[in-house]
């Protein structure tokens, strides 16, 4: 099938790659993602050479591309007038039977907005398949998805999509149908749920430092509840990412619009503050006085396995360090080059290629993302390069009895 990919975020380009790794014939406006997080995305830039190399993605022309049957549509949510766009001129210039295959943000509504520009006595139709990948992981669940959520209206779209996706979707019960407004109000509704268990976690562990418990015997405790199980149940020191923060922050509008609820706005700026609950912890351990003093910090993606620091809590904690005089030295396996492009060459940074170097001579080290090569340290390296052997673990990563049986003075997130 030929189908021409619009669009910049991430999802564009993992349909791309994807999509010609199973035969069809995929045309681009650009040959390599903008954004230096999606680049790093695992695998992704080799899975684009192989499908240019092969012939089965190729450079076009806009005119081309418009004639295209198939349109994959992965644009930023400003990018909403370039889609109406894009969709007067696909009803004017593009061939009957076409579909289009709606992946962006634009909000609830939006995917039948755009369907209503298509030119439906020809059989030109819009499809909405909300963006469910997880940077990380996005070629892995777009190749194998646990499920999918597809909204579509139109028999003779769903009967094409299904041929379209049947690499994707071996088993039929894998694809839920449902109308394109409901699509995109699941995908919503998934992303409230994940931060309200996210937040609802953060408060009890807030809580569990107050009453002196252990966060991590009750979240064992909450899991073995069938109902409740362990997912986004893990305490932390915030949630981050692009996307996520980009559809919370979306039906939070819509509630307080609708509904005059507050519920995820709480969430949201609950979240902004146990971002900084690093830092409060190393702010009160040495009495309010950071000045001169070096600190180290392990992770500042927003989360393992990515290459940004899109709202990463690694951000708010490092400024609130440079605010107090602090020196800070960074490691991180992936993320440096995003963070020195988000802060830009600031006094007192300095970013470090070996985890080691950055904890030498320091006075404490900040784990901020749960990288698993940071799960099982040197400890009796890290004792003798530290000045002060003070961890403060924002994750939860380390066992708390054992390192301060070691020597060393943790604090954890309700630990």
């Amino acid at each position: 099938m030929l189908i021409a990919i619009w669009g910049d975020e991430l999802s564009a380009w993992v349909a791309a790659a994807e999509l010609a790794r199973t035969g069809n014939e995929v045309l681009l406006q650009q040959s390599t993602p903008s954004e230096s997080s999606h680049r790093a995305e695992p695998g992704l830039m080799e899975s684009l050479a192989t499908g240019m190399a092969a012939g089965r993605i190729r450079l076009c022309h806009h005119q081309e591309a418009v004639q295209a049957p198939w349109h994959w549509l992965a644009s930023h949510p400003a990018d909403i007038s370039q889609a109406e766009t894009l969709c007067h001129q696909l009803r004017r210039q593009g061939p009957d039977n076409l579909v289009l295959i709606n992946q962006s943000n634009f909000g609830i509504g939006a995917s039948d907005r755009l369907h209503a520009l298509l030119d439906h006595a020809r059989q030109q139709s819009l499809v909405c398949l909300p963006d469910t990948l997880q940077q990380g992981q996005a070629l892995q669940q777009f190749a194998t998805p646990e499920t999918l959520l597809v909204g579509c209206e139109e028999t003779d779209a769903r009967l094409r999509l299904r041929a379209l996706l049947r690499p994707f979707s071996l088993r039929l019960q894998q694809i839920q149908w449902m109308s394109r407004r409901e699509a995109e109000f699941s995908k919503f509704a998934i992303s409230g749920m994940l931060a309200l268990r996210l937040g609802y976690i953060n408060e009890l562990a807030n809580l569990a430092d107050r009453l002196g418990v252990d966060i991590e015997v009750v979240r064992q405790g909450m899991s073995s509840d069938k109902r409740i199980g362990p997912h986004y149940l893990a305490p932390g020191c915030g949630f981050g990412g692009h996307h996520f923060t980009q559809y919370i922050e979306g039906l939070a509008d819509i509630l307080a619009e609708a509904r005059h609820s507050t519920l995820l706005n709480t969430v949201l700026s609950e979240n902004e503050r146990q971002k900084e609950l690093p830092f409060r912890k190393l702010w009160q351990h040495y009495r309010c006085d950071l000045q001169g003093r070096r600190i180290a910090i392990w992770g500042c993606a927003f989360k393992p396995g990515v290459a940004s620091v899109d709202n990463a809590p690694s951000l708010r904690v490092i400024r609130a360090l440079l605010a107090q005089g602090a020196q800070v030295q960074v490691h991180d396996p992936e993320a440096l080059p995003a963070l020195q492009n988000a802060l830009g060459r600031v006094a007192g940074l300095s970013l470090h290629q070996d985890p080691y170097h950055a904890a030498r001579e320091t006075d404490a080290l900040l784990l901020l993302t749960e990288w698993p090569q940071y799960s099982s340290p040197d400890y009796a390296r890290l004792l003798r390069s530290m000045q002060t052997p003070l961890i403060v673990d924002g994750r939860n990563l380390f066992e708390p009895d054992y390192l301060r049986q070691l020597g060393f003075t943790y604090y954890g997130v309700g630990r």
